[in-house]
């Protein structure tokens, strides 16, 4: 993890001090980037213990497109307990529903995007086309002396890459984004790791990911997502029959929050250990093993599917989230 060490220690020698939401002040650079080969090692953080299961269980918590911060609990992960219930804009918020609600963030939008498609009511051919790709009627209007037909339906961003690295590999578009304009207002976090990009390599078998980050909480957040990252490119590679291989992390804001400043210190005169290995559990089929496409694993999976082989890290150090 030389490259996280490095990164902090870029904020903290060119970064600029600035003012945010959360009343807390950031140092922060714009622009920064990593590159992980999965080959050489699983990218967690060893200069203090990484909350691995907590990181796994938000990431199955947003494959199973989970909303309430009571369903992360329950999969181990406790991170979205204060954005639910301690955030005062959010409190505040007309289209919370009730304790625990966290709104339509990242799962929903990954796995259940909301598509819509307004069209004229003597469309045939498009009314066709739209229904015949899941689309369904919703209601019928007039509009300035037109009829129009809405039609709606729920994309499952995620299945769709998996399905087009199975059929078609070779395409440049296999992607999926959580950021949703039209929904900003309606949740409790506006997604900051928001677009991720499948680069299947046909030829050598081997599956990539680029993941654009727009702001990123480095003290605490990037060793969360960097886990989440990779172990997604290693399941969705298990399950289409690719090695994970090259995982690149692309941040707009990186910041390190003024109270996380010890922490990150104390990280830096600590030596990192080697990388370990994820494990992924055998009950998890290997499309590489049995030539069945089961992309449903998606959501069946559990977080003690997921474990780290060798892993070694220094004591542990905490440091309080930013809301």
């Amino acid at each position: 993890m030389k490259q996280y060490l490095d990164l902090v220690r870029t904020i903290l020698d060119t970064g600029t001090w600035q003012e945010n939401r959360t009343g807390i002040r950031t140092i922060s650079i714009p622009g920064a980037m990593m590159r992980f080969d999965l080959q050489q090692g699983f990218p967690a953080v060893t200069t203090k213990k990484l909350a691995f299961k907590s990181a796994i269980g938000e990431m199955v918590g947003f494959l199973r497109a989970s909303r309430s911060a009571a369903d992360f609990r329950d999969l181990g992960c406790k991170v979205w307990d204060a954005n639910a219930n301690d955030n005062p804009q959010w409190l505040a918020n007309p289209y919370r529903e009730g304790p625990d609600d966290l709104g339509d963030v990242y799962g929903v939008q990954w796995r259940k995007w909301p598509a819509y498609k307004l069209l004229n009511a003597d469309a045939s051919a498009q009314i066709a086309d739209a229904t015949g790709r899941g689309y369904r009627i919703v209601t019928q209007f007039e509009e300035d002396g037109q009829g129009k037909v809405l039609l709606y339906k729920a994309v499952d961003q995620l299945r769709q890459c998996l399905d087009t690295i199975m059929q078609n590999p070779g395409d440049r578009r296999i992607l999926f984004h959580g950021w949703n304009p039209a929904l900003l207002d309606q949740i409790a976090l506006p997604a900051c790791h928001l677009l991720y990009q499948f680069l299947p390599n046909a030829t050598r078998r081997e599956i990539s990911l680029c993941l654009y980050i727009r702001s990123n909480d480095v003290g605490l957040g990037t060793p969360f997502n960097l886990t989440e990252g990779a172990a997604l490119l290693s399941l969705v590679g298990r399950l289409t029959g690719y090695t994970p291989r090259w995982f690149t992390y692309f941040i707009g804001d990186a910041h390190i929050y003024e109270n996380q400043l010890d922490m990150l210190k104390k990280q830096l005169e600590r030596e990192p250990y080697e990388s370990p290995t994820l494990t992924i559990s055998e009950r998890v089929p290997s499309y590489a093993e049995t030539g069945v496409y089961e992309p449903e694993w998606l959501e069946k999976v559990e977080p003690a599917d997921f474990s780290l082989a060798g892993y070694r890290h220094h004591d542990p150090l905490t440091a309080p989230m930013a809301v």
